[in-house]
């Protein structure tokens, strides 16, 4: 987790990890990634037909492959989507550059190797006390801003200094195992889960205003921060039940100091006890866990979910229609190119790189910074972040996620124009 410069600004280990495993392997992990994707769907079949002795011993094992059925049928989706994109077989719609295309050669390499090395060095965050010391020395800063616990910060740090996909495995293992309620655990899951510093730059690059990346950088994180202070304290998020993973409601004297401690006295103390408490085994079977989750799990519910969202934003005219409503708004927030630039707001709920892509051709250098910035500032979009989210536990529906989509272009889309203002 320690910021590490780089030549393409600052990261952190595990992203550094990541790339170089991905420059290793080059173009052989889609074809890993389509053996996966497909494995988690036969094994998913059989469990759900034959139910095996050792899915019955094992509380991991069935909750890795005795799923829904509506999650059986979206990791079959996967599979199928997987095949036909790796293969080139079927309808081009379906394995596109620009649809499965996208997924299986640009992003699943990338999820691939971040869930290898996040999966397995994540256990060396959970239980050796780090989480106990920032989270009690923290939580009179997290709880009455963002009504979260200190431990939430770590969550926070993991997404802006190396991947929102980090951000959303942490918080998922911290919610399944007792220390977030559902409503923490979705909050952070949709208000912290932002993509890097490093692919902001990417986004910023593409529209062609890198000269402005500072100014961009801060203004998604002032309208970062302005979402986080707002939407938990308002519906969809509000109405979560601030219960844990178990049903059993969070106390209020959960995170008191005792008589006699200070915050961070009183944090190292636990902070000593949970690291005690370690041994290598859990350690490293923690670590394996973590991974196999991802991998067959987690990964052939994006495959699924972001090619069927990317097709309908590159096959329909839905996403024009559903951006509509937003022109009167860029035009009162004195946009240029208003009709242009809303066509950008909601294909960004398909993957967040769509509207730079879409809006680079834009000539105006005000409409193109307010694109960059608030697709970064959107967050959810279902070729990544949104996608995990739905295959995680984390207690949030594909209903909560557009509506919070939503909210937070309408919350973030005002900041961002006044700030595009001052500089254009």
């Amino acid at each position: 987790m320690t910021p590490v410069p780089m030549e393409d600004g600052m990261t952190i280990p595990i992203a550094v990890l990541s790339g170089a495993l991905q420059n290793a392997l080059g173009g052989m992990i889609p074809g890993l990634m389509t053996f996966l994707i497909v494995l988690a769907a036969l094994f998913t079949l059989i469990v759900k037909a034959v139910r095996p002795g050792f899915i019955r011993r094992s509380a991991f094992w069935a909750s890795l492959f005795d799923v829904s059925v509506f999650w059986t049928i979206v990791r079959i989706a996967g599979a199928v989507f997987a095949v036909m994109t790796y293969f080139k077989i079927g309808p081009e719609a379906v394995w596109s550059e620009a649809t499965g295309g996208t997924l299986l050669f640009s992003l699943l390499p990338v999820l691939f190797s971040v869930f290898l090395f996040a999966g397995l060095l994540l256990p060396l965050l959970l239980n050796f006390g780090l989480l106990e010391f920032v989270g009690y020395s923290l939580t009179k800063i997290m709880r009455p801003l963002f009504l979260l616990p200190g431990r939430s910060s770590i969550d926070a740090l993991a997404s802006w200094l190396g991947d929102g996909t980090i951000g959303v495995l942490l918080t998922s293992k911290q919610y399944e195992e007792g220390f977030y309620t559902k409503k923490e655990a979705a909050i952070i899951g949709t208000m912290f889960s932002v993509v890097s510093i490093t692919f902001c730059l990417v986004v910023i690059g593409q529209v062609g205003l890198e000269q402005y990346f500072i100014p961009f950088y801060l203004t998604v994180i002032l309208a970062g921060i302005a979402c986080a202070l707002i939407m938990p304290r308002i519906p969809p998020l509000s109405r979560k039940p601030d219960t844990f993973i178990n049903e059993a409601p969070r106390q209020a004297d959960d995170e008191a100091i005792p008589a006699g401690y200070t915050s961070f006295s009183y944090g190292y103390e636990q902070a000593v006890k949970r690291a005690g408490r370690n041994q290598f085994t859990e350690t490293a079977a923690d670590g394996l866990k973590n991974v196999l989750d991802m991998w067959l799990g987690v990964i052939p519910i994006v495959m699924a979910l972001g090619t069927t969202a990317l097709i309908i934003a590159e096959t329909t005219p839905l996403f024009q229609w559903l951006g509509l409503p937003f022109i009167p708004l860029l035009e009162l927030l004195q946009i240029p190119f208003a009709r242009e630039a809303s066509e950008t707001i909601m294909i960004g709920f398909a993957d967040m790189f769509l509207p730079a892509i879409l809006g680079e051709s834009i000539q105006s250098e005000l409409t193109r910074f307010v694109i960059a910035a608030l697709s970064v500032s959107q967050l959810i979009y279902m070729s990544e972040v949104g996608g995990l989210l739905l295959g995680t536990k984390i207690p949030v529906s594909f209903k909560d996620l557009l509506l919070i989509f939503i909210i937070r272009t309408l919350i973030s889309l005002p900041i961002i124009a006044g700030v595009a203002h001052l500089y254009f």
